[in-house]
């Protein structure tokens, strides 16, 4: 009886400084991929993860440098063992990377997609003094009441990334956010702090950036999906170009209902394998999930992860 997995793929956060470099030093496919990628964007991609800059910060870079080390793990995995997963997943920017790893989106392409939503993001927030706080320790209805109650006064705060029990991440405008900060330790969270994030993700400060990303979603998306893919919106599966093309332009001004899509469909699955630096989803299912989590972010991973997936078989 053959495993059923399913394959995660992080989002903004999980960028380093050297992701990537041992696929990149052990593949001849992987390097391929990133000339490929390279040549479509204008973005030296070896440059940009493998030296010192301040351009990995920029969602405009970060996003195309994170789906491009993902696909590498996923195609790496893939090419020593294609096993199709129940479901694909990805944490708002991962999203996409899922739907390059079910087959809806050509890898190059992606990168170029989400190198365009990372310049669309940072032109809609240009104007304004935005960022992204997270708050530890509250329940979601307080977290969403007391962002109203906020929003009641004048201020922008919306609560944007379920991502586990506890854990919330909420976006706005950052004078707003550091006037909510003590708001929620008053009102008994463990921590609130601001993150190092320079677009405001997953709410209306970007409804600007809808309409171009849905433009581009048309001409770029495939109708070929090979496993279904969890959407960040509803947290429900889909696998069709239509409802990809009706979800995804919402994702950007939506919340991200990363936990909320864990519960539902953990009960369909044997094990969770997360493609791409790190290991940061496996954090967030810690609480989550019993389920075992590989994760294939350099080459011993990668063996780690074929040789567990092997034995459960």
């Amino acid at each position: 009886m053959s495993v059923k997995c399913a394959f995660l793929f992080p989002g903004q956060g999980s960028q380093a400084v050297g992701m990537g470099k041992d696929f990149y030093d052990n593949s001849e496919s992987v390097r391929d991929l990133f000339d490929a990628a390279s040549k479509r964007t204008g973005i030296d991609f070896a440059e940009l993860l493998f030296t010192e800059n301040d351009r990995l910060e920029q969602t405009e870079f970060t996003q195309p440098a994170i789906l491009l080390v993902s696909a590498a793990a996923h195609k790496l995995f893939e090419n020593e063992m294609p096993i199709k997963p129940v479901f694909a997943l990805g944490h708002s920017l991962g999203e996409f990377s899922a739907l390059a790893g079910v087959g809806a989106l050509d890898t190059v392409d992606a990168v170029e997609l989400v190198n365009l939503r990372g310049r669309l993001m940072a032109d809609a927030c240009a104007d304004q003094d935005v960022g992204m706080l997270v708050s530890l320790g509250l329940d979601d209805e307080t977290v969403e009441r007391l962002c109203e109650e906020q929003r009641a006064q004048g201020r922008q705060v919306w609560p944007v990334n379920y991502n586990a029990e506890g854990q919330i991440v909420i976006a706005g405008i950052k004078e707003d956010l550091k006037a909510l900060e003590p708001i929620l330790k008053e009102a008994g969270a463990r921590r609130a702090m601001l993150l190092n994030m320079s677009v405001a993700s997953h709410c209306p400060l970007l409804q600007s950036a809808v309409e171009p990303l849905a433009e581009a979603l048309e001409n770029t998306l495939r109708d070929e999906f090979v496993a279904p893919v969890v959407s960040n919106v509803t947290a429900e599966k889909y696998s069709d170009k239509a409802t990809a093309l009706e979800l995804l332009p919402k994702q950007l001004v939506s919340p991200v209902l990363y936990k909320q899509s864990i519960a539902r469909h953990d009960d369909e699955v044997d094990c969770y394998i997360e493609f791409g630096h790190g290991a940061v989803l496996k954090g967030l299912n810690r609480r989550a999930t019993k389920k075992p989590h590989f994760n294939v972010s350099d080459m011993a991973s990668l063996e780690a992860t074929l040789q567990a997936i092997g034995e459960m078989q």
